[in-house]
């Protein structure tokens, strides 16, 4: 195999995914899929030549498609990666995984059945300014971590089709749906929080049916501890603004900002001296994800963002969501 030939299920987030593809020669779309008979054909004109359904099924059946990416609603994970796999293709699933640790496990499950790939895309992971950070602290620049905090804001008020069904399923938590985004980005950077305390309230999004902003306290390994915000209803421009705090210094990064600050220790007396580092703006590295899938089926290679990967980050989201229901402190585990 020279190139891995896919398909796209979902046109509304799907649409970046085929414009990643576009970056990468060892990929090619091969069929795309959406129950919007309008949106479909805008897609189909854009690319000639590539295969159109309405159900996703009779695109499974294609023998044309190495893997597909299932950039659906959240709810609607499970039953179209199971069932990918299921008919032999890998798959890269959007994020979050799913809203349930019960879909993951099934997900995980069938992808260890198969022995198909599965990535949860968690784009964060490809965006330059974090994969800069991550870098930086890994190669000790900042010293021996000991906080890290990460937050997401952004007003759904101004979301095209913001009342949606999909969006306003009580199992669509704003800290799970859009939130595991900054708690996927804490848990690469420090590992998995293995105790979580959150607090939460609403104020701005009356008419939605789970809390609107949520701030979650967690503790990782190696004694670092953090702190992830989610707001879904804040007045402000979208941001996921992140601080890594080092014992020789701290990295402040956000993925809509072109420069990335960072402080270093300097001289014994303790001075810190800021730095700024260029970085790209490209807060949706679809291409990136895409190549990752690639590669790993091309090579028959391990993910790093794998299945497991993906229902850590769903766990520990959940892990909040409970504590801020309960008042209590949830101490998380991660066996899948």
């Amino acid at each position: 195999m020279s190139k891995v030939r896919y398909g796209v299920i979902g046109l509304g987030m799907g649409k970046a995914h085929i414009s990643g593809m576009r970056e990468i020669m060892r990929a090619e779309l091969t069929a795309v899929c959406d129950i919007n008979e309008g949106r479909l054909a805008d897609c189909l004109k854009s690319y000639p030549g590539v295969a159109g359904y309405t159900d996703y099924k009779a695109l499974l059946e294609r023998d044309d498609v190495d893997a597909v990416v299932v950039a659906t609603p959240d709810q609607l994970h499970r039953e179209m990666t199971v069932a990918a796999l299921g008919a032999g293709k890998h798959v890269l699933c959007e994020k979050p995984m799913a809203l349930t640790l019960e879909d993951c496990q099934a997900m995980i499950n069938a992808s260890r059945n198969t022995d198909r790939k599965l990535m949860i895309g968690q784009i964060c992971r490809f965006t330059p300014g974090f994969m800069r950070a991550k870098q930086l602290i890994d190669n000790g620049e900042i010293g021996e971590l000991f906080f890290v905090e990460s937050e997401y804001a952004h007003d759904y008020s101004k979301i095209p089709g913001k009342f949606s069904n999909w969006r306003l399923d009580p199992l669509r938590h704003g800290f799970l749906g859009g939130g595991c985004h900054a708690v996927d980005l804490v848990r690469w950077i420090a590992g998995n929080p293995y105790e979580v305390a959150a607090f939460a309230n609403k104020k701005m999004l009356n008419d939605w049916p789970t809390d609107d902003c949520t701030i979650a306290i967690m503790k990782f390994p190696n004694d670092v501890i953090g702190k992830v915000f989610v707001s879904i209803g804040c007045k402000r421009n979208y941001t996921m603004r992140s601080v890594f705090y080092g014992s020789k210094g701290t990295i402040i990064v956000d993925n809509t900002n072109p420069t990335m600050k960072v402080f270093k220790t300097e001289s014994d007396c303790g001075f810190t001296v800021p730095m700024l580092y260029p970085i790209s703006l490209n807060n949706h590295n679809t291409a990136g994800e895409i190549a990752a899938l690639t590669d790993a089926i091309l090579n028959d290679s391990p993910l790093e963002m794998d299945a497991i990967e993906g229902a850590s980050t769903v766990k520990a989201a959940l892990a909040a969501v409970e504590s801020s229901k309960t008042g209590r402190i949830v101490k998380v585990d991660y066996d899948f």
